[in-house]
């Protein structure tokens, strides 16, 4: 049977389906809603629209509630059904009074948004049975057809359950206990709660069940259900009116000119999901096997595929090794009492010499001799991005609103694979390329290299270059994207340093010298609460933490 299967093992579909699209729930978090909630700075006017919106939401979950338990066929789900509707008429009924207890008064009169109506027409619609691509025509014909209408109703329910739940907690995390100057934190502390969580598994479970009998045709409707409610859901949270300036999403500055966005980010690891100089070695060995089937006389003196595959390996550990033993000689001994950026400055300097040596070995070892030019650029057009890098890429050039200049520094030995990588993902010639390269004799490499960005301070420099060069009027924000060591210069001189994949190597190195790494939502509650009181605060030895290139397309771009 294709499609999902509701097993004990993983949980039930309800949970499988959260984990699939929980990066999309992540997105929500950096609305400017959300982040100005969490900061205590949303204005109260905004708040209030927001809450009045819940009466909409609550009448469309009552009717749903009802035509599921018709057309749930056993009494124990009817009743669980039941139980459900009457939680969402008693919240319905005591909406005033909540709000009263939350603080705040709600508006005489209130309009449906757009958004609210686009949710709750898709979750009556699948109330009813009418979901695109189904056959249903308002006659009940089996048992079994009852069923897998009850789970659809549902499956348009649980996502925006859980995903307040998860919201309201992450917003929780970054609540400041001490201070406790949020005017939001009971309505926060409401969605917190075990009764909230409670309401939310129950709806979760009842769709476990309901999915149980159903085929993987069905389930994949069940998953396209559920994804439609979330984009919705997320839809609404994003279209929720702000009066004032906030610090997300970039592309969306209250500049009548747009914003202007400088985007530096690394290459290896951090879009790619392959180092490229492991890339490299696979064109050279799977060439060299090529050459020693064809027995064909090449331009250079002939390696076997297996000493290539040796010699690769042995400088592979050679650097690792080195590596390793060079990052632990420049960690301090001690744990420094500040941000010491000058200290890390020569540290990284021992970094830069060692990254010189190793390239020097690599040239030296001959295995970079005799690839073609051809084989690099096709390996660059099968590369795989990480999840979600080139969507942004490509969406950056689209904005109307955001002037942007993106440019990839790297370490990566050819320009030309990481050109041709960008160029079968749509976004060259915009996009700048700064690394090394493989020089070619004819349409073959020779072996040497032409060094342009081996270390830190090759980064450094090509970064403050870059700035340089630009003509900028308005509004400027740089932003750095990177998950090595070699970018850490570079992240700590961007307005905004982004660690995306952060090795545990990078956080020991860069806490020895007092550089805080800290979630990007929770930088941004912190920067939100700073441009309330005044004004943002320059370098400070922060680095903002991702688990996604999503969470960077929502600060960005918004949802």
């Amino acid at each position: 049977m294709e499609g999902f299967q509701a097993t004990p093992d993983d949980g039930g579909i309800a949970k499988r389906l959260w984990v699939k699209f929980k990066n999309e729930s992540l997105c929500a978090l950096y609305t400017p809603f959300i982040v100005c909630l969490a900061s205590g700075t949303l204005d109260s006017k905004s708040f209030l629209h927001c809450i009045s919106q819940d009466v909409y939401f609550l009448q469309a979950f009552a009717k749903a509630y009802e035509m599921a338990e018709d057309f749930a066929d056993d009494d124990e789900d009817k009743e669980a059904i039941r139980e459900l509707r009457k939680r969402v008429l008693r919240k319905l009924k005591d909406q005033d009074d909540l709000v009263r207890e939350w603080g705040f008064e709600l508006p005489n009169n209130s309009t449906c948004d757009s958004a609210t109506v686009r949710y709750t027409d898709f979750l009556l619609a699948t109330a009813a049975g009418k979901v695109e691509g189904e056959k249903f025509t308002g006659k009940i014909v089996t048992p079994f057809e009852k069923t897998r209408l009850a789970a659809y109703a549902l499956s348009a329910i649980a996502p925006c359950m859980r995903l307040y739940s998860f919201l309201s907690k992450e917003i929780k995390s970054v609540l400041v206990p001490e201070e406790n100057n949020n005017i939001y934190e009971r309505w926060i502390d409401c969605l917190c709660s075990e009764s909230f969580e409670a309401y939310a598994s129950r709806i979760e479970d009842l769709l476990d069940k309901l999915s149980v009998c159903l085929t993987g045709e069905e389930l994949d409707v069940v998953e396209r259900l559920y994804h439609q409610a979330m984009k919705l859901e997320l839809e609404f949270i994003s279209a929720q009116p702000i009066t004032q300036s906030t610090v997300t999403p970039i592309s969306q500055v209250q500049e009548p000119a747009g914003c202007n966005l400088t985007m530096f980010c690394d290459f290896d690891m951090t879009c790619s999901a392959v180092d490229s100089s492991a890339l490299l070695a696979d064109v050279a060995i799977i060439a060299a096997a090529k050459s020693d089937l064809d027995d064909c006389e090449t331009l250079y003196p002939r390696v076997s595929a297996a000493d290539l595959r040796a010699t690769w390996s042995n400088l592979s550990s050679k650097y690792i090794e080195e590596y390793e033993q060079c990052i632990e000689s420049i960690i301090p001994s001690e744990t420094v009492g500040r941000f010491d950026y000058e200290g890390l400055c020569k540290a990284l300097e021992q970094l830069s010499d060692f990254e010189r040596r190793a390239n020097d070995m690599v040239v030296h070892s001959g295995v970079l001799r005799g690839l073609s030019q051809e084989d690099i650029k096709r390996a660059g057009e099968r590369l795989i991005f990480q999840n979600g890098c080139k969507n942004i890429f490509q969406e950056i050039l689209r904005s109307e609103n955001l002037h942007a200049d993106v440019h990839v520094l790297s370490y990566c030995w050819s320009g030309d694979l990481i050109r041709s990588a960008f160029s079968s993902a749509g976004v060259l010639p915009v996009l700048n390329v700064h690394s090394n390269e493989l020089p070619y004799e004819g349409s073959v490499t020779t072996g040497d290299m032409i060094k342009k960005m081996e270390s830190p301070m090759d980064k450094l420099q090509a970064f403050n270059d870059i700035l340089k060069s630009r003509d900028i009027n308005g509004k400027h924000t740089t932003v750095y994207v990177g998950g090595s060591v070699g970018d850490l210069l570079c992240l700590l001189n961007a307005d905004v340093g982004i660690v995306i994949g952060l090795s545990a190597g990078l956080r020991r190195l860069g806490e020895q010298f007092g550089i805080s790494f800290v979630p990007l939502f929770s930088g941004l509650v912190t920067k939100q609460r700073e441009l309330a009181e005044g004004g943002l605060k320059g370098m400070s030895g922060i680095l903002y933490t991702v688990s996604s290139w999503s969470e960077i397309h929502a600060f960005i771009l918004g949802l």
